[in-house]
């Protein structure tokens, strides 16, 4: 009993020895981090600023940019001002802080990606009666159910995780608290537990890319049977940036619970954890904002506004003036 040590905090691992290389690390990991703030911001001022884009899709779209923007914040800012500051320690709090928030907006946006999955059925398959069945209420209804699962999942897992003390080692080999790295460290029942829940949502998530499997086979059946080639084009630009999203998700969740741990800090463990804590936020607003003609048109607008002010001000006066010589 004099060798047992509970731990309260953890100590993160860095992926470079050398303090020149853990800067450039954190320099690099900024930029990253910048790019995805300014893509998933720039795609919710567009949906909330412009009226032709407040639809179910565009509503929907927003609500997953608002949980990229969070999700990324959850892990890379921590690690930033720790390697700034050549500290490697996070508390006990703050490592189940960040687990919860870790799966919380994680699992709300694969709740997010079915919901608009069913919504580019509807809208594909059932184009006459979208207004009906995709109505406002229903849409925000399906917001709340999102983000509540969301809430349930992440406090079942997290609570589960963190109901024991930790008493052996407090080394995590990730630059954050990576669920994997753990439950190495946890008591015996907890990591058969988890993993029993781990287990059952696998199967929870099977049957879902099984329903969406069939969605989809439902769409392309549809978007074949299109006479014109316009049509069926016009069909497609409005499902796949929805479905690339999904398969990069779904993969990217693959390699978080395939994915190999190792012991040690590593080049692979970054790359690793890297494709499901960064790609997906960053990738997000790429994929749905330059493939998308509607929000690159708002986009432009704003850019506009915002950085040639004088030159709108110039526009909009020589306009004035030739209307009112039109009808003076």
């Amino acid at each position: 009993m004099s060798n047992f040590t509970i731990v309260t905090e953890f100590l993160l691992m860095e992926f470079a020895d050398i303090r020149e290389l853990q800067i450039l690390h954190a320099i690099l990991f900024f930029l990253i981090y910048l790019a995805t703030l300014m893509g998933n911001i720039l795609t919710i001022t567009a949906v909330v600023t412009d009226q032709h884009l407040h639809t179910p899709m565009y509503f929907f779209l927003s609500n997953l940019s608002l949980l990229d923007i969070c999700y990324i914040s959850v892990t890379l800012p921590k690690f930033i001002v720790n390697t700034m500051k050549g500290i490697q320690s996070i508390s006990l709090l703050g490592c189940t802080a960040q687990i919860f928030f870790f799966l919380f907006f994680g699992s709300t946006e694969f709740a997010f990606l079915m919901t608009m999955s069913y919504d580019r059925f509807v809208a594909i398959c059932h184009p006459l009666h979208y207004g009906v069945i995709i109505t406002p209420a229903k849409c925000l209804w399906a917001a709340v159910g999102s983000w509540l699962t969301g809430i349930v999942y992440s406090a079942l897992h997290t609570g589960n995780m963190f109901r024991l003390p930790f008493s052996g080692s407090n080394v995590i080999h990730q630059f954050f608290c990576d669920i994997p790295q753990i439950l190495k460290v946890a008591t015996l029942d907890v990591y058969n537990t988890e993993y029993l829940l781990l287990a059952i949502s696998s199967c929870f998530l099977l049957l879902c890319f099984a329903l969406l499997i069939i969605s989809y086979a439902h769409i392309f059946s549809s978007v074949l049977k299109i006479p014109s080639v316009e049509g069926r084009y016009k069909a497609l630009s409005t499902c796949s940036p929805h479905l690339i999203v999904l398969l990069l998700f779904l993969l990217s969740s693959i390699i978080a619970v395939l994915g190999p741990t190792s012991d040690k800090s590593s080049v692979q463990n970054l790359l690793i954890a890297m494709a499901y804590t960064v790609l997906p936020p960053f990738m997000n607003p790429i994929i749905y904002s330059l493939r998308n003609q509607n929000i690159k048109v708002v986009l432009i607008r704003i850019i506009k506004v915002v950085f040639f002010p004088r030159k709108n001000v110039s526009n909009t006066k020589k306009f004035k003036k030739i209307i009112m010589s039109l009808y003076c």
